[in-house]
């Protein structure tokens, strides 16, 4: 799926009412690029979403660009950063003609690849935009030991222009997660309801590391990563 202009307008807004915390956690990703290739000075953010990554990312880095699939998410994200190249691309096959010094897929992006082909060819589409002894960090969707089958969550927050409720719901059918997420949104027009389903593939660990390993980037985990999901962190030979 591709994220709808509803969403996008409000993506920040809930999630950070949910404690989400971009800055922290690209302040975070730079330190670990940089203690594995202490010389990086250029980033590629795959599956940037708002560029709420990239907007810390380049004040840490001289050079950055992102990729992301959805127009109005791309959309948010060049209108933020009007000096950063924004490209429109699927992270399965996308080409840029150039490479980085570190390349990172944040958040649950990576988990609406349908099948470990379509994860192997991502990581090595990525990989192939490092430069030697470049650092790729991916952050996986839920690991299957970890997912937590009809996992019901609530949230919900206001600034005094706008209020947004969030309920969502998880089920699992064999290596396939569902979450269907349900928003209330109200500000001066009114109120309105949208429902968002997603499906994200439940991919092991050794199906990352040798994603990883067969790109020629082999890569660790981190177990607790920035949100509790972990993070494979990988540098291209």
């Amino acid at each position: 799926m591709t994220y709808t202009a509803e969403f996008a307008e409000i993506y920040e807004f809930i999630y950070r009412s949910r404690g989400k915390d971009w800055a922290a956690e690209a302040e975070a990703l730079t330190r670990l690029i940089r203690d594995r290739c202490p010389e990086a000075t250029s980033l590629l953010d795959v599956a940037c979403g708002t560029g709420a990554h990239l907007a810390t990312f380049a004040g840490d880095f001289d050079e950055v660009a992102g990729v992301e699939l959805s127009e109005p998410m791309r959309a948010t994200a060049q209108a933020r950063l009007p000096g950063v190249p924004v490209h429109d691309g699927d992270m399965r096959d996308f080409r840029l003609g150039r490479r980085f010094d570190a390349v990172t897929c944040m958040f649950n992006a990576i988990g609406y690849l349908g099948s470990v082909a379509e994860l192997r060819q991502a990581v090595w589409s990525m990989a192939q935009h490092l430069e030697p002894g470049g650092v790729l960090v991916v952050e996986p969707w839920w690991l299957p030991e970890r997912f937590l089958d009809g996992h019901l969550a609530a949230d919900a927050d206001a600034d005094g222009t706008r209020a947004v409720a969030r309920m969502s719901h998880t089920t699992r059918t064999g290596r396939m997660s569902h979450l269907e997420v349900r928003f209330l949104v109200g500000d001066a027009g009114g109120i309105r309801e949208f429902t968002q389903t997603s499906h994200l593939m439940l991919f092991t660990r050794d199906e990352y590391l040798g994603a990883f390993a067969d790109a020629g980037c082999p890569a660790e985990f981190l177990d607790d990563g920035l949100t509790g999901r972990g993070l494979f962190v990988g540098q291209r030979g």
